[in-house]
């Protein structure tokens, strides 16, 4: 029994090990976040974008070479988007000729509903997908509250009322089935597209058509100049999320891609939740866990740089160049209480 208990504790402490690593990082000084930021990318391999896998035609017109700082292309040949990199004018004029449309969804459930809703909404009005059909799927538990905001043609918002769970962790986890169920009911119909974001976010910037694609991931802005050995995967063998390795740390906080792309990403993490649930288990950092997985499993075809949402509480990073979406304050001691 000595042995058994012995094992049993040197695995939670391993299990600890990627939260205090989290942790240690997120309390370092700001003269150390700053030497982080000097720590190498890898670089793209590739001569030319037309080396790539490409999403559609306008993709073989990023000039990989004009951001020697950073890593514009992954091992799988897609690309890694950053200011620089792309004329947006083509992007626009490709995706008007093609006819796409987005579907933008965002939660907001319980205090996140007043706290950051509205200036969300605001806020992509000037930069998300302008000169694109944009639908808002406003996901929330109480629908009367959701700000009255004046949209241009081509424009619009739908709310679908959710219940709100008591614990913050299963919202964001069980917004996978929510996103699968309305892709299915209605989005598919209507869009080509589909971007997923959190509420507490304030667009900056051209969120714009070249960040369109079949599949789309995220950098975190917290770990893309980190080594993978600090990459917070869940390290939880009894986890349908657990991973020893990967290719990046993605952030859930936005992800994307055609209809088909995201409805297959979220049925997949929905049932793997599921799965951990009737195991009694759950994952380190809930429904991010599982698309980390899942997207180490079906590469994304298109990777979108911090730009594309970025926390001002890293301090300055010389290879940010701008802003496009930004991490609104938290106060989630406030918002997560019951």
């Amino acid at each position: 029994m000595g042995h058994v208990q012995k094992t049993k504790s040197v695995l939670k402490c391993l299990l600890c090990i990627p939260i205090t690593l989290c942790a240690f990082y997120l309390f370092l000084a700001p003269s150390l976040r700053l030497l982080i930021g000097y720590l190498p990318m890898d670089k793209c391999s590739l001569e030319s974008a037309k080396m790539l896998s490409l999403d559609n035609s306008v993709d073989a017109s990023l000039d990989l070479w004009s951001r020697p700082d950073v890593q514009t292309c992954t091992s799988w040949k897609a690309p890694i988007i950053w200011e620089g990199m792309f004329d947006p004018d083509l992007y626009d004029q490709m995706h008007k000729i093609e006819g796409s449309s987005v579907a933008l969804t965002v939660f907001a459930v319980g205090r996140y509903l007043d706290a950051y809703l509205k200036n969300f909404l605001n806020s992509s009005e000037h930069h998300f997908m302008l000169g694109l059909p944009v639908t808002y799927y406003v996901f929330t538990d109480v629908p009367e509250k959701v700000p009255d905001i004046k949209l241009p043609p081509q424009r619009s918002i739908k709310v679908i009322k959710v219940e709100k769970s008591s614990r913050w962790q299963d919202i964001s986890m069980m917004r996978m089935k929510a996103i699968s169920d309305v892709i299915e009911s209605d989005i598919r119909h209507h869009c080509t597209h589909v971007f997923c974001f959190d509420v507490d976010q304030v667009f900056t910037g051209r969120f714009g058509s070249e960040a369109l694609g079949d599949s789309v991931a995220l950098l975190h802005a917290h770990y893309y100049h980190l080594p993978q050995k600090l990459f917070t995967y869940d390290r939880n063998p009894k986890s349908k999320a657990y991973m020893q390795t990967g290719d990046f740390y993605y952030h859930a906080a936005i992800f994307g891609g055609s209809w088909k792309s995201v409805k297959a990403l979220s049925e997949a993490c929905y049932q793997s939740i599921m799965e951990d649930k009737q195991n009694n288990v759950e994952a380190l950092w809930h429904d991010e866990s599982h698309l980390n997985k899942y997207m180490w499993l079906h590469k994304p075809s298109k990777v979108l740089s911090p730009e594309y949402c970025w926390d001002t509480n890293i301090g300055y990073r010389r290879d940010i160049q701008v802003t496009r979406l930004l991490w609104a304050p938290k106060d989630y001691d406030t918002l997560r209480t019951p």
